[in-house]
């Protein structure tokens, strides 16, 4: 008799859990490839990317960095920070710190490294390899665009421009998204956001975006990591 009500009990225990591994199991069916791909990259890349607020003469520049060392070196745009007494840089989970200038790059590639002091080591990001990089190619874009922390947007790569030093993307990149990482399916960092071109003047993306291919980053990252002056 005992027997006999403990499994009338779990039945239906066991019946709501199988329906509900059978929603989990049809919705991740449901994704397509690039769906899951740009999913997984955002959860596994954004704990890597900060906010930076900074004060220039005339107001806040604001920004997006990406972690590169886990003692807390940033990698953002030069224009972001450039000339500003005060930096504060804002985490994923919400820390906000004070940071210091490390590294300028003053040409066009518009790169620079910034400085904090976290109290726990912090996750980094992978750089790629932008020799690599496909017009065509599915690219993901990860900033802040006009304060809205941690936004993701999706494209392809527009055209390549090694000249003038150039990767265009129509992946939304929008004021707030400078120094921002432009990543490939497989989570790694090809170019970093710099600008958008807009022929009447207006602020907001109209699907001409353009990042710093990542190898000049790598570049600029071993030089000022082996250079006493900055």
């Amino acid at each position: 008799m005992f027997k006999k009500t403990f499994c009338a009990l779990l039945l239906p225990l066991f019946l709501f859990l199988l329906s509900n591994v059978n929603d989990v199991f049809a919705a991740n069916m449901a994704r397509s490839g690039d769906e899951s791909a740009s999913i997984s990259v955002y959860e596994k890349i954004t704990p890597s990317i900060v906010a930076i607020d900074a004060d220039l003469d005339q107001g806040i520049s604001s920004g997006t960095g990406c972690v590169i060392d886990p003692s807390g070196i940033i990698l953002t745009s030069s224009h972001v920070i450039n000339k500003s007494k005060n930096i504060e840089v804002t985490t994923q989970s919400g820390k906000t710190y004070k940071a210091t200038v490390f590294a300028v790059l003053k040409d066009k590639n518009d790169l620079a490294l910034i400085k904090i002091t976290p109290k726990e080591k912090l996750p980094v990001i992978r750089l790629g390899d932008s020799e690599t990089v496909k017009v065509g190619q599915r690219v993901l874009a990860i900033g802040n665009p006009f304060g809205f922390r941690g936004t993701l947007t999706t494209g392809i790569i527009s055209r390549i421009d090694y000249d003038r030093k150039k990767l265009q993307t129509d992946a939304a990149i929008n004021p707030g998204c400078s120094g921002g990482p432009l990543l490939n399916l497989d989570g790694e960092v090809i170019g970093i956001n710099q600008s958008i071109y807009n022929p009447d003047n207006n602020r907001s993306n109209i699907g001409i975006g353009f990042a710093v291919p990542v190898n000049y980053a790598k570049e600029f990252i071993t030089l000022a990591k082996n250079t006493k002056k900055y």
